[in-house]
C-alpha cells in the first residue's frame, strides 16, 4: 500500500506552536488568578482600613469619655479636699475654743483649791499656835515649878551639906564629908566630890564584892554599935576591928593614889551592917 494510507508525522514547528499556546493559556490563567487575588487583597485592605478607622474612632471616644471621667473625679477630689480643709479649720477653731474654756476652768479650779488649802493651812496654823501657846504656858508653869523645886532642893542640899561633918579617920587622915543617914548620903552623892557605893553586908565566910574591893563581916555588935570587918584590896587582907558607926575606916589601894578609900557604917544589926564605900574621883596610882 502506498503513503496515502498513513498521515505524515507533524513537523517540529507544530510542537513548538502547541507548547507556546499552552504557555500563553497558563500565563493568562495565572494573570486571572493574580488579578483575583489582588482584588481580594484590596478588599481585605479596605476592610482592615475601615476596621482600623473604626477602632481609632472608638478609642478616641473612649479616651474622651475616660478623660472627662477622670476630670470629674479630680474635680470631685478637689472639692472634697476643700471641704475637708474648711472642716479642719472649723474643728481647729472649735478645739481651740474648747481648750481655752477647759484651761479657764482648770485655772478657776486651781485657784479655788489654792484658796481652800490656804484657808486650811491658816486654820491649822491657828490651831497649832493656840496649842503651842497653851503648851508654852504649861511649860512655863512647869519650869517655874521646877525652878522653885530646884531652888528648894538646892537650899535643902546646902543646908544638908552644912550639916555634914568632916572627921579624922582611923588612919589619922582628915576625911571628906561623912553621911550619917539616908538624907545626908543623898546630899553627899549630889555633892559629887567622891564616888559613893552603898552596901548591905551580911555575915559570911566568903568576901562580898563592894565596888573594886571585897569585904567580909566578921562580927557585928548592935548593942555597942561596933563591928569587925576584913578588907581585901590589892590581894591583901586588912582587918578593921571593933570599929564604931559613922567612923571613917580608911585604907589605901594602889590605884587610889594619895587619897584613901573610906568605909562608913551607919547601922549595925544582928549579923549585918549597912553603910557605904567612898572612893576618890580621880584615881591615880601612887609612886
Amino acid at each position: 500500500m502506498g503513503d496515502a494510507a498513513y498521515p505524515a508525522p507533524p513537523s517540529g514547528s507544530g510542537i513548538k506552536t502547541a507548547i507556546l499556546v499552552g504557555a500563553i493559556v497558563a500565563l493568562l490563567a495565572a494573570n486571572v488568578y493574580m488579578y483575583l487575588q489582588l482584588d481580594r487583597v484590596k478588599t481585605d485592605m479596605a476592610k482592615l482600613r475601615e476596621s482600623v478607622l473604626t477602632e481609632i474612632t472608638n478609642l478616641r471616644e473612649t479616651s474622651s469619655v475616660t478623660s472627662q471621667t477622670a476630670k470629674r473625679h479630680l474635680d470631685s477630689l478637689k472639692d472634697e479636699l476643700e471641704t475637708t480643709r474648711r472642716q479642719a479649720n472649723s474643728m481647729a477653731t472649735q478645739a481651740k475654743a474648747e481648750a481655752l474654756k477647759h484651761a479657764e476652768q482648770l485655772a478657776s479650779q486651781i485657784e479655788a483649791e489654792q484658796k481652800k488649802q490656804q484657808e486650811q493651812v491658816a486654820s491649822q496654823l491657828s490651831q497649832v499656835k493656840q496649842s503651842a501657846d497653851t503648851q508654852i504656858a504649861a511649860v512655863n508653869t512647869d519650869v517655874t515649878g521646877v525652878k522653885s523645886q530646884l531652888g528648894m532642893t538646892q537650899a535643902e542640899l546646902q543646908k544638908t551639906v552644912a550639916d555634914l561633918k568632916k572627921v579624922t579617920g582611923d588612919l589619922g587622915v582628915q576625911s571628906g564629908y561623912i553621911a550619917t543617914n539616908g538624907k545626908e548620903l543623898a546630899a553627899l552623892k549630889r555633892l559629887g566630890e567622891r564616888n559613893i557605893i552603898e552596901f548591905n553586908l551580911g555575915k559570911s565566910k566568903q568576901p562580898q564584892r563592894v565596888g573594886d574591893i571585897s569585904l567580909t563581916l566578921k562580927k557585928a555588935d548592935p548593942k555597942r554599935n561596933k563591928y569587925t570587918i576584913e578588907v581585901l584590896a590589892d590581894d591583901k587582907i586588912t582587918e578593921k576591928k571593933d570599929r564604931t558607926i559613922n567612923e571613917p575606916v580608911q585604907f589605901y589601894v594602889a590605884k587610889g593614889g594619895r587619897l584613901p578609900y573610906e568605909i562608913v557604917v551607919n547601922q549595925v544589926g544582928k549579923d549585918k551592917i549597912v553603910g557605904y564605900l567612898s572612893t576618890p574621883k580621880d584615881q591615880v596610882a601612887r609612886n
